[in-house]
């Protein structure tokens, strides 16, 4: 599913009915920039000891790592420390460029779910470089489903959670989250312009590989489940890479 070219255009009135398919794509495609926000969620920055930031830190995902929600995961070569993060996911539909906090909400076309699997070692031990540590082949599985702003009356409170091996490690709200949706929107037009089908993922609770004691990681075989109330569930197998 492609996001609108102009989300003031009126949806069609109706769409045909996806039954039993074999795999959902991403809900979203010709994403030009794939933007991350960190620590932004005040619970996760204390479960990891860091401080709550000033602004948002911001960093990009390789737009190679979208996959569809139900893919596999495939953990990198040498990895040691492949962890998970269940994420709310902003879609822009108009370019949003110097925007208002206030004009900032009618940029978004939509939100979807977002796992933003992350390899720690990558992230944090290989020169400081947070791109490198989020941007693997199937490091960005999006979906199963676009859902548009008007069906979602508060963004800001949204239950979400994560499982491995169907033990819950993730349940959480997007009420913690320190900067919010309209706010990171407004705060990245400001360094660079957002256009139609970019994503923005906002962040994740806790509850993560990293901030567990000791820390936890993935390894090949395991299942992954992760969703976001209203917005749908992704369920995704771990495989080691090739």
């Amino acid at each position: 599913m492609q996001v609108l070219q102009n989300c003031r255009l009126s949806p069609p009135k109706s769409l045909p009915l996806v039954a039993n398919p074999e795999r959902y794509g991403p809900c979203v495609a010709g994403t030009g920039k794939f933007i991350c926000v960190g620590l932004n969620y005040a619970d996760h920055a204390a479960e990891t000891n860091a401080e709550i930031p000033e602004e948002p830190i911001l960093f990009m995902k390789a737009t190679s790592a979208i996959t569809g929600p139900n893919d596999n995961v495939i953990i990198p070569r040498k990895s040691v420390k492949t962890d998970w993060e269940v994420e709310l996911g902003v879609v822009i539909g108009d370019e949003a460029r110097y925007v208002s906090r206030e004009d900032a909400i009618n940029h978004i076309a939509g939100y979807c779910v977002i796992n933003d699997v992350s390899e720690r070692e990558f992230q944090a031990e290989r020169g400081g470089q947070w791109t490198k540590g989020k941007s693997a082949d199937s490091f960005g599985p999006i979906g199963p489903w676009l859902v548009t702003r008007d069906d979602v009356a508060d963004p800001q409170d949204l239950k979400m959670w994560l499982s491995v091996d169907d033990v819950v490690r993730q349940n959480g709200s997007t009420r913690t989250m320190i900067f919010d949706v309209v706010f990171l929107v407004h705060y990245i037009s400001q360094f660079m312009s957002l256009q139609s089908g970019d994503i923005i993922s906002t962040g994740t609770p806790p509850g993560v590989g990293l901030g567990m004691k000791p820390p936890t990681y993935l390894k090949a075989g395991q299942t992954i489940r992760l969703g976001i109330e209203r917005l749908g569930m992704q369920t995704q197998l771990t495989v080691g890479a090739a």
